[in-house]
């Protein structure tokens, strides 16, 4: 009997003693959870923003379903320097998917973390490029065959406009959205605008959402898009980009997985 009550204790102690470890195991793990959310810096933030916009994209899908909004545009971004602050400089190229090496519009984007009194996370910038000419298909082209961080820096000309980004809320299909402020940025280089705005989303599946407008005196849109904005895919990655591509730009983990997926682009 003796040993029998005393197993009755050990069992007893065995369970208060495996219930006190389980939740030892169990606060452990939401303090280990909220140290890693709080580990998240805002250079994070912003190193997460310049990797998902890197890369080659396309609108094909869009212009298919509504080729009158929309044409088959390719979107081509990558690293061209980084600031003494740890900004990141990116060169971006639009072009129709037809004729690549003749894109439409360049910039060079600024991607770093937003001001600590501002309620946002990244900053991102575009400015004109001193002599854009130099730079077509800078991303296609191998290393030695560029213009050079120093050069970079010093053809960074007029800045354009500024995106405040913001990480996105639970259950929305992105990662990042922001928009330029209500007055937009001047803007009087085109169809007789007097200002622009820009509103810019980045998505879980690498896909990258832009909606530039541009608007007049009197707050009519005289260019861009009015059905909603253009929505740029990743293009599939295959082996051989992997072993021949030139491009220098790497996608986070997360998206490498969603890009795998492999968005078919076939000719039209």
């Amino acid at each position: 009997m003796g040993s029998g009550e005393e197993d009755t204790g050990g069992g007893g102690g065995g369970a208060v003693r495996g219930a006190v470890l389980k939740a030892l195991v169990v606060v452990g793990g939401v303090l280990l959870l909220r140290r890693l959310r709080r580990s998240t810096t805002r250079w994070d933030h912003a190193r997460a923003v310049a990797d998902a916009l890197s890369g080659e994209k396309f609108s094909r899908e869009q212009a298919r379903k509504d080729p009158d909004n929309y044409f088959n545009l390719r979107m081509l971004t990558c690293p061209a320097t980084e600031m003494v602050d740890g900004s990141r400089v990116l060169y971006f190229e639009q072009a129709f998917w037809r004729t690549p090496e003749k894109p439409f519009r360049q910039r060079f984007y600024m991607v770093k973390p937003c001001p600590k009194e501002m309620k946002c996370d990244v900053e991102l910038s575009s400015y004109a490029i001193r002599d854009a000419e130099e730079y077509k298909n800078f991303c296609d082209r191998a290393k030695d065959q560029r213009p050079q961080p120093e050069e970079v820096i010093a053809d960074i000309a007029e800045h354009l406009t500024t995106i405040h980004l913001s990480r996105c809320g639970r259950g929305k299909r992105c990662l990042y959205e922001g928009s330029t402020p209500p007055e937009g940025f001047p803007n009087n280089w085109q169809s007789g605008a007097s200002y622009c705005t820009s509103d810019l989303s980045i998505h879980k599946n690498g896909e990258v959402h832009i909606w530039d407008k541009g608007f007049n005196d009197e707050g009519n849109q005289v260019w861009g898009t009015k059905a909603g904005p253009y929505e740029f895919k990743p293009a599939p990655k295959s082996k051989y980009d992997d072993m021949f591509s030139p491009l220098n730009f790497s996608a986070p983990l997360s998206l490498e997985k969603k890009l795998d997926k492999a968005y078919v682009i076939d000719d039209q």
